[in-house]
């Protein structure tokens, strides 16, 4: 199902700030040379990531899925003058594609790319983080909630991608896809959850976006 009609879609891109010439290569080259890419962020959104992080300015940021590191070069942008953002990924082939265009954007330095699956790593994290974002198997979005709860920040924010799920979530369950169905417990795990104020966002494929009280 396409959730943003495209001529809607069409009508944000041309009012929103111009996709930087790194990002639009990353963005050709991920599509001709990688499987599924439209897991990739993309413009809107990827203007939206950099906006939050320009806004915050944080020290440190976790992203739980790279893919070819588009939204880790989007979020890097804002970071404070000392920040470093963590970015994990299961998938090795990707890492030399993400990384050159890390490096190209000037941002090797601000970033770490791990390599292996987030449920092993993020206990490696001896980090305290001002802003999370999840964007990996759907399956384990509630996992990665609470390993990453206590090392937010109060206050700190935590966006979780692809909530909406090309609008299954809105079908009766039994015309849901597993990723679908898991995308249902994590948006309602996180608004149950006293200490956190969530608001989704039906920015692309849906963003949560949940503070720590």
């Amino acid at each position: 199902m396409e959730v943003i009609p495209g001529d809607i879609q069409a009508f944000a891109e041309k009012y929103t700030t111009r996709e930087a010439d790194l990002l639009y290569r990353l963005q050709r080259e991920t599509y001709l040379k990688v499987d599924q890419p439209h897991m990739l962020s993309g413009h809107v959104q990827g203007v939206f990531l950099s906006m939050v992080s320009h806004m915050m300015r944080p020290r440190r940021i976790l992203e739980i899925g790279t893919y070819t590191g588009y939204s880790a070069i989007c979020l890097a942008q804002g970071l404070a003058e000392d920040g470093m953002l963590h970015t994990i990924d299961v998938n090795e082939e990707l890492e030399d594609m993400a990384a050159r265009y890390i490096a190209e954007a000037g941002l090797t330095p601000k970033i770490t790319q791990h390599i292996g699956k987030a449920a092993e790593i993020i206990p490696q994290l001896q980090e305290t983080f001002d802003l999370v974002f999840i964007d990996a198997d759907k399956a384990g979005y509630g996992m990665y909630f609470d390993m990453v709860w206590e090392k937010l920040r109060p206050g700190g924010f935590m966006l979780a991608d692809n909530v909406l799920y090309h609008g299954e979530v809105v079908l009766p369950e039994t015309e849901q896809s597993n990723n679908a169905k898991a995308m249902v417990r994590f948006v309602e795990k996180a608004v149950a959850d006293e200490r956190a104020e969530t608001l989704l966002l039906t920015l692309r494929d849906g963003v949560q976006l949940i503070r720590k009280k």
